[in-house]
């Protein structure tokens, strides 16, 4: 085996072991928590006796549990209200699937079937956003829906 040889077969193996701790710090992580509206709490301290506004902890939470298997996420549309405190379940009921709303930057770990998972967020902006499984060709091959906020 000639030099060039060995040291494509070490990088090789070097990027094969980064992608795989690479892969467990994020499939490791907990469920996301994001506020996607104004975090009150940051803003001095601000309740609703001093601002009008309602702190986040006094918020009634709006609960959905999403079920997710090959390839289908139920149910496929979820509609709340602007400002509503919401807090999403997903149950993997097979293979290998995580919850993504991209544009208020929640997004579950990739479970396993049987797990669950529960993420918790403010419904900021008014419209349909989509909600997705993003393993692999998941979403192409079904695993969306709509998070409508009105």
């Amino acid at each position: 085996m000639n030099n060039n040889a060995i040291v494509t077969l070490l990088i090789v193996i070097a990027v094969i072991i980064g992608g795989f701790f690479l892969y467990q710090k994020y499939a490791d992580r907990p469920s996301a928590v994001r506020d996607a509206t104004t975090d009150v709490t940051a803003q001095g301290g601000a309740t609703s006796t001093d601002t009008g506004l309602v702190a986040d902890d006094e918020l009634e939470v709006k609960e959905f549990t999403v079920t997710g298997k090959p390839f289908s996420l139920t149910p496929n549309t979820i509609t709340v209200d602007r400002g509503d405190r919401v807090r999403i379940v997903f149950k993997n009921e097979q293979g290998t699937h995580d919850f993504v709303i991209d544009e208020f930057d929640v997004r579950t770990p990739v479970i396993g079937a049987g797990k669950s998972a529960t993420i918790e967020f403010t419904a900021g902006s008014a419209g349909t956003y989509d909600y997705y499984c993003s393993v692999g060709n998941h979403r192409a091959q079904g695993m969306e829906g709509a998070f409508i906020v009105r």
